[in-house]
Formats: C-alpha cells, sequence, structure tokens
C-alpha cells in the first residue's frame, strides 16, 4: 500500500492539518493523526478530526478511523486508512517512534512539539523558533509567503484577523459572543442571507454578517467559551465547501516539501 515506511504523525486534524494528512498519505506515507477529546475544528466537511466524535470520517479521498491505542494503526495502515488517536499531549509518540511529527494545530502557539519526538520536527503557523522548537516551520499567513519554509526563527505574528477572502476579511469569522451550548440553526453548505441565524450560544444568537456560503460551523452540542470561533462565511457561493482548500494544499504541500529537504540535506542540528 505505501511507498515508505517512515510513519508520519500529524498532530491535529482540522482543515489545515488534514491538507497536510492528504500529502502524505498520497506520497506514500503511512499517516496517523493526534487529536483532543473535543476538537473544534470549524471547517468539519473538510476536517478528518470529526472521526474523533463519529469514529470515521472521509474528506476528498482519505478515509479516517478512530482508534483506541497505538496496537490498532497497523490495521489502519494495511487498509489504506489514516488512524486518528486521542492523544492531547503526543504522549504515544515514544510507542510510534515516527520519522516525523508535524504541529498542525494551528493553536498560535507550541503546546508541547519539540525537536526531541522525531529526527523531523515541522510546525505550521506563529508560536514556533525554528532551529529550536522545531526543525522548519512553515508560514501560514495569506499572501506571497504562504507555504513558506522558515529555517531560523518563526512565522509571522498572529493579527487575529482572518485574510482576505472574496473581500471579507475580520468580517466573515465569527466569535462566540458568549459562553454556552452550541445549537445549529443551519447547516454547513448553506447559503445564507445578511442577518441570517445561523446558531444559538446559550440562547443567544449568531447572525450573518453578509450573504454567502455558510463554509464552517462548530459541532452542535458542545459547550464553548465567549470569544471562540463559531462559524465562517464565504462571500463566494459557488466555492467547494466538501473539499480540501486551496490554503490546506498549499501548506500540506510545504510540509512535505520541508520533510523532504531535511531528509536530503539532514537535520542539521
Amino acid at each position: 500500500m505505501f511507498s515508505f515506511t517512515e510513519k508520519i504523525i500529524i498532530r491535529g486534524g482540522g482543515d489545515l492539518a488534514t491538507g497536510v494528512a492528504q500529502k502524505f498519505f498520497r506520497a506514500g506515507f503511512p499517516v496517523a493523526i493526534l487529536e483532543t477529546h473535543t476538537p473544534t475544528a470549524i471547517r468539519r466537511s473538510v476536517s478528518l478530526c470529526e472521526a474523533a466524535y463519529d469514529g470515521f470520517a472521509c474528506v476528498d479521498d482519505l478515509k479516517c478511523r478512530k482508534v483506541a491505542d497505538t496496537d490498532k494503526m497497523e490495521s489502519c495502515w494495511q487498509d489504506g486508512i489514516i488512524p486518528l488517536l486521542v492523544d492531547p499531549t503526543g504522549e504515544s509518540i515514544r510507542t510510534i517512534r515516527p520519522a516525523a511529527v508535524i504541529d498542525a494545530i494551528i493553536a498560535k502557539r507550541c503546546l508541547g512539539t519539540n525537536r526531541a519526538m522525531a529526527d523531523i520536527t515541522i510546525a505550521l503557523g506563529p508560536g514556533f523558533r525554528a532551529g529550536e522548537d522545531v526543525d522548519i516551520v512553515i508560514e501560514t499567513m495569506r499572501g506571497h509567503d504562504l507555504g513558506r519554509l522558515i529555517f531560523s526563527g518563526s512565522a509571522m505574528p498572529n493579527t487575529g484577523i482572518p485574510g482576505e477572502v472574496g473581500g471579507q476579511s475580520a468580517r466573515r469569522v465569527l466569535h462566540a459572543p458568549v459562553s454556552g451550548i452550541v445549537v445549529h440553526k443551519r447547516h454547513i453548505g448553506d447559503v445564507v442571507g445578511s442577518g441570517d441565524v445561523l446558531l444559538t450560544i446559550g440562547g443567544m444568537a449568531v447572525n450573518a454578517p453578509f450573504g454567502g456560503l455558510l463554509r464552517g460551523l462548530i459541532r452542535e452540542g458542545i459547550e464553548v467559551p465567549q470569544g471562540m470561533k463559531v462559524a465562517d462565511v464565504d462571500p463566494r457561493t459557488d466555492v467547494n465547501w466538501r473539499a480540501i482548500s486551496d490554503k490546506a494544499r498549499c501548506l500540506g504541500g510545504a510540509a512535505l516539501e520541508a520533510y523532504f529537504f531535511l531528509k536530503q540535506n539532514g537535520e542539521n542540528r
């Protein structure tokens, strides 16, 4: 099934991490995802982390199965399936002994990923220092440098403002106005109008800021804190919300490039 025997561990299973998983999987690597008990991805239709809730997830040509422990990973790889293990701290990495650990949590800070975890360590976005925390950092900010490999220093600081898409930036991402339980009023993939109620949190409505496609919606039934990202409206109504995004594919390709660069040139630690 696989061209390579080197195992690749990806910390995080959101939409960008899923783009990384696809590139390595298609290249012939056995890939495994480590996630939290309750992932909070909003672009759930393109996030393999949904397997943490449902036991199984499919995105594009990828299939992902939740496993109880590392012993079950081998059978997944034999079936051409990506295993997902709930392991927020990465304790299983010592048992798996992967060739590379890729931090794609996109937490904007380091949640424990370090160079002792594997011969090759790669991280996406701000919060990491290349050459210190990990071997290579990948720029995640939209623009000319998106996907650039950083060999020394850090990615651009988190501005808190999403990149512009279809003429919209900060307004397209919605945050919880209060803490509370999420109740859906619309579904991912719906075309919505300005002011439409998309979901409620603790009984308080969250409305669409403009007309467009509801591309992201946090999972129903979970409790979220005030200020958490809960929805994403894309002004482009013709975007394929079922497919891995251009940004995720770019970052996935950059991570694959980083891996082969380090393999070819040595870790240079």
